[in-house]
């Protein structure tokens, strides 16, 4: 039984080696898979997912007005996929969020989606907030904080390595621009408790 699954974490967790990892044992095994991620975050290429570990694989790119629904029943008329993965599903619209459980529940293929759960402000991103509601299936992939706690938010730094407060919720970057940290360290950092 197909089913909608969700991957989340913050940044630097593993969650694309996961994915690729995820895919590759598919294909040994005989079976094809059909990759997607955002088109806006072209960090390993244009259509090609990367991990931080050196990985990467082709993939087909999304936009936010893409009708994903439509987008696999045209993959899905040039041969059978076994499973769907999703890079960087926080980019995903609402909609898209349904559309993938569409796919899952209407042309019984599985969808694996991989991505962030908050942004730098600790806010859900509007894909994550959809795939918690509908997800069948979620699994946290654990990092850990500077202090050896478990990881769960993310600050955004900017060019002089300061905090930053404000700014749009979409901004590529990685461990230049992003560090993972447990909710205390996040607080310290974003000025909302004093350190120890």
């Amino acid at each position: 039984m197909a089913k909608l699954h969700f991957h989340y974490s913050t940044m630097n967790a593993g969650k694309t080696t996961l994915l690729l990892q995820a895919a590759h044992n598919y294909n040994e095994g005989g079976m094809h898979t059909y990759l997607l991620t955002a088109s806006v975050d072209d960090r390993a290429g244009p259509g090609r997912i990367g991990s931080r570990i050196g990985l990467t694989r082709e993939a087909e790119c999304f936009g936010t007005g893409e009708d994903l629904y439509a987008k696999v029943e045209a993959r899905l008329a040039e041969g059978a996929v076994a499973c769907i993965f999703v890079d960087e599903a926080q980019f995903l619209t609402p909609d898209q969020v349904w559309q993938l459980a569409r796919v899952v529940d209407d042309l019984g293929v599985p969808v694996m989606a991989y991505g962030l759960r908050v942004d730098f402000r600790g806010e859900l991103f509007p894909g994550s907030a959809t795939l918690l509601a509908l997800a069948d299936e979620m699994r946290e992939v654990r990092t850990i904080c500077k202090c050896g706690r478990k990881a769960t938010m993310v600050v955004r730094r900017g060019a002089g390595g300061e905090v930053l407060h404000d700014g749009a919720q979409v901004q590529i970057g990685g461990n230049e621009t992003y560090e993972s940290l447990c909710r205390r360290h996040w607080r310290e950092a974003m000025g909302d408790r004093r350190p120890d």
